[in-house]
């Protein structure tokens, strides 16, 4: 049987957690850690995508002779066999791992520090966390990265989905742009880039963040939430996207020439979605039949090519202009309905 893996630590605590810290080669720490990346599809995990190029980087960093780097954070997840602490006094401790355990530290703020280290001896400090869960690892990596520059702000936002004691209330928009991506019946099914990977690959069209902000935009404009609960605009907003869908086929299929599931043809999109809710007789009337008339009386009329009228528009500017001219053409489309009528 193999002798464990040894590691020399103090232990103490950061704030209201017990930690280990300690030192070790870059390597060793890279064999015993993983990254738990949010896998879209099965909902599991929490990181970010990893960043290649963003490791490589720190891999020439840290081998320069003047290189340092702030302690990896890392956590021992529980287990009663991988892994046991052994005191030596002066709270010093002995870290011993069973040498068949494998991965046992997930990396809570170091993945990209440590992704390229796997054969550089370099050592590295490191502070452990002990036996935190999965959701306690997650409210931690927030906590450290909601400022970090080039961290998705999406990813955050699923974050805050799952630590949220009552989503639909406390962030309606979030709760909706969630429902939009993860219901079989919507076209947006797995299409939003929540900031982890994804077998849906490059068929994600918006991401997380950009929904929910646009959403915000129909529910302040609609006060939908006044008089409904946040299901019932959930199905609303869904039912407007299902008529999207059906009354322009081709522009929704095709992302690359088409702006009406990018960005700024999102936002404007959810801001006609307001106005046709706005006009209709009552909240019963709204459903995608109402939106598929509506839409059709004047979307096929909107120039929705990344090459035209709304070419290269962008930013709160950007979104005021698409909006104004998508009205513009259904105020001339209804227009000459009327006239020749």
């Amino acid at each position: 049987m193999s002798a464990p893996l040894t590691i020399h630590c103090t232990i103490g605590a950061s704030a209201g957690r017990r930690v280990l810290l300690g030192f070790a080669p870059a390597k060793l720490l890279h064999s015993l850690s993983f990254a738990d990346i949010l896998n879209e599809d099965t909902k599991t995990g929490y990181q970010r995508r990893f960043n290649s190029q963003h490791s490589l980087d720190f891999r020439r960093y840290i081998r320069q002779s003047d290189a340092s780097t702030i302690p990896l954070t890392l956590n021992l997840r529980p287990s009663d066999t991988a892994w046991r602490l052994v005191e030596t006094g002066q709270d010093q401790v002995r870290l011993e791992i069973d040498a068949a355990a494998g991965k046992v530290m997930a990396q809570v703020d170091c993945q990209h520090r440590l992704g390229h280290l796997n054969d550089v001896d370099i050592s590295l400090p490191f502070m452990c966390f002990l036996g935190l869960t999965v959701r306690e690892e997650m409210e931690v990596f927030n906590t450290i990265n909601s400022k970090a520059k080039g961290l998705s702000t999406s990813l955050l936002d699923f974050h805050d989905a799952h630590l949220a004691g009552d989503l639909a209330n406390d962030r309606p928009e979030l709760f909706i742009a969630l429902h939009l991506n993860n219901d079989t019946e919507s076209p947006w099914c797995r299409q939003l880039d929540l900031g982890g990977k994804s077998t849906s690959g490059m068929s994600r069209r918006a991401s997380l963040r950009t929904m929910q902000k646009a959403i915000r935009r129909f529910l302040n404009a609609t006060r939908i939430l006044k008089t409904r609960s946040p299901e019932s605009a959930a199905l609303v907003v869904m039912a407007f996207w299902k008529a999207v869908l059906e009354v322009l086929p081709d522009q929704w299929s095709n992302p690359r020439k088409h702006i009406l599931n990018k960005g700024v043809g999102v936002y404007a999109l959810m801001d006609i979605a307001a106005d046709l809710y706005n006009e209709a007789k009552g909240p019963n009337d709204v459903d995608r039949g109402y939106f598929v008339n509506m839409l059709a009386d004047f979307g096929l009329h909107v120039d929705w090519s990344s090459t035209g009228h709304l070419k290269g528009l962008g930013g709160e500017g950007g979104v005021r202009k698409a909006v104004d001219y998508i009205r513009d053409v259904r105020k001339r489309t209804h227009l000459k309905v009327v006239s020749n009528g």
